[in-house]
């Protein structure tokens, strides 16, 4: 039984502060992992723990001879054994690596975020004997590895990530949600990584509307940085777009709350269009520990089985 320090030490890296000072990607996705199971298995999402991946919680109706006592026994509950078909979920990570997301005011960078963030989820949809796959894209798809649930696939998952670099085109996502939708026709899980900040609503949503016409589940991990949010510069700033490098000199403080009153509106808008399609949509600051985005996923794993 894990201890109170070893519970402690195992939550930390679930801190992006923590988690950005280990230099190795795959040490970084099993902490992440890892702290994150600790932290489930004295939270009121206990049954979320991926040791029952194999299994499914018992419905009226289930044959009561198909209830495994052992996990009963273990828990107190009654799941009974799914088939090799009922848990083979395939999922697609895609990652943005447009210039935008290596913007950072405390040290992460939203990029790095989702380099952790994409490790972390594919080392736990392994880990629970599901496929998953990665497409990195910014204007385009940079590189696209096909779901896999062969343990052994982590590394390529690992190398890609560790290898991909932020890209200086500008953002075209809902060109590229629709390529990416055309590509992977084949329904499962989309879990999408990026940032909101500079089109419009309507055509990211025709973009991700793509992926309900292929009967995709589609969760949505909006990225950003806390800046992003509050605005709060210093008195005079010079603003750069990391995607155009066109600069503008001014004031922020004379613009915040026009800057936050559309930005709100903006979100706003998004997320109740994406709970219209049964779109799952959430922001994830970086400053937020990883258990946050992940939870988002085994909820929605769950409803899906």
């Amino acid at each position: 039984m894990a201890t109170k320090k070893t519970r402690r030490d195992a939550q930390q890296y679930l801190l992006p502060e923590v988690v950005s000072q280990v230099r190795s990607l795959e040490l970084i996705a099993r902490f992440i992992v890892e702290g994150f199971l600790v932290g489930l298995h004295k939270s009121p999402f206990h049954g979320f723990s991926v040791e029952f991946s194999e299994h499914r919680q018992y419905m009226p109706g289930d044959n009561i001879r198909d209830i495994d006592w052992k996990v009963f026994g273990r828990t107190d509950r009654y799941y009974i054994k799914q088939y090799e078909e009922e848990t083979n979920l395939k999922a697609n990570i895609l990652l943005d690596i447009s210039g935008s997301m290596t913007y950072t005011s405390h040290g992460i960078s939203k990029f790095t975020y989702g380099q952790y963030l994409s490790a972390a989820l594919a080392y736990l949809l392994l880990k629970q004997r599901d496929a998953v796959g990665l497409a990195l894209f910014s204007d385009q798809i940079h590189r696209y590895l096909p779901p896999r649930s062969t343990n052994s696939y982590i590394k390529f998952i690992l190398e890609a990530l560790e290898n991909a670099e932020p890209r200086q085109s500008e953002t075209a996502l809902s060109e590229t949600l629709h390529l990416m939708a055309e590509r992977l026709r084949r329904p499962g899980l989309i879990i999408l990584i990026t940032e909101f900040l500079y089109e419009d609503p309507e055509r990211i949503i025709q973009g991700l509307r793509h992926f309900r016409h292929f009967n995709h589940e589609v969760l949505v991990l909006n990225i950003l940085d806390p800046q992003d949010l509050e605005f709060r510069f210093s008195d005079e700033a010079t603003f750069v777009d990391l995607e155009t490098g066109e600069a503008l000199k001014t004031q922020p403080h004379l613009i915040r709350e026009d800057y936050q009153r559309l930005t709100e509106q903006f979100y706003r808008t998004l997320k109740q269009e994406c709970h219209n399609l049964r779109i799952d949509f959430h922001t994830i600051l970086t400053s937020d520990s990883f258990d946050k985005a992940l939870l988002r996923y085994l909820i929605m794993r769950r409803k899906l089985f």
